[in-house]
């Protein structure tokens, strides 16, 4: 069994590029932007290059401080430790950035099996305000179909839980979607929904799966 996890909205309440944007001031604009993004107006990839060109000469220590206020949502790291427990394979696939990540699962003292992220390149210390990674212009079906491939799992034992427009792909051909308080563009694709991470240790339940 495979399980796919969103981030940004799912796993963790934090927005990063917003919390990129507090430390200069560009805030605002990112919330925006990621908004249509999530409602699916503007495409995704287009988006996350408009936000990243507003974080240009960010130093990147102060890029580090943002990332380290990445937090899990509550009951988040319990479900992660329960599907590890129960022998299943857990992926983070997110349009956001693997240090954000990274830093809320240290905080939690839990692990993941993969964690499919964007990088954002870093020249004589500060942002270029680029974007680098497999989920930019790639789609989380594909990034879905390799890792059932690296596992060995077919794709009707797979779970895709996510929020956002961008996380269609995924719930759209995973074996279970299930949407975490999804936007409405995405709840019509999703097979159940769930609103906190108590309900979703449940359902995994339920379903036999943890």
């Amino acid at each position: 069994m495979l399980v796919a996890f969103d981030f940004d909205g799912t796993l963790s309440d934090s927005e990063m590029t917003v919390l990129l944007g507090n430390q200069n001031g560009t805030a605002e604009q990112m919330a925006d932007i990621t908004e249509r993004s999530m409602n699916d107006e503007i495409d995704y990839a287009e988006s996350l290059y408009q936000r990243c060109e507003l974080l240009a000469g960010m130093d990147d220590g102060t890029a580090q401080a943002a990332f380290d206020q990445v937090v899990l949502r509550q009951g988040a790291a319990e479900v992660i430790r329960a599907l590890r427990e129960a022998g299943v394979y857990v992926a983070i696939l997110t349009g956001g950035f693997e240090r954000g990540v990274a830093a809320a699962l240290e905080k939690e003292a839990v692990t993941v099996d993969a964690i499919v992220a964007n990088r954002l390149p870093v020249a004589d210390g500060a942002l270029t305000g680029a974007v680098e990674g497999p989920l930019i212009e790639g789609t989380k079906d594909d990034a879905l179909e390799v890792l059932t491939a690296v596992v060995g799992e077919d794709r009707e034992n797979t779970v895709a839980v996510g929020d956002g427009a961008n996380d269609l792909p995924m719930l759209e051909v995973a074996g279970l979607a299930v949407g975490f308080e999804p936007k409405p563009a995405v709840a019509p694709s999703c097979d159940t929904i769930v609103s906190s991470m108590d309900e979703l240790l449940d359902l995994f339940e339920a379903e036999g799966i943890c």
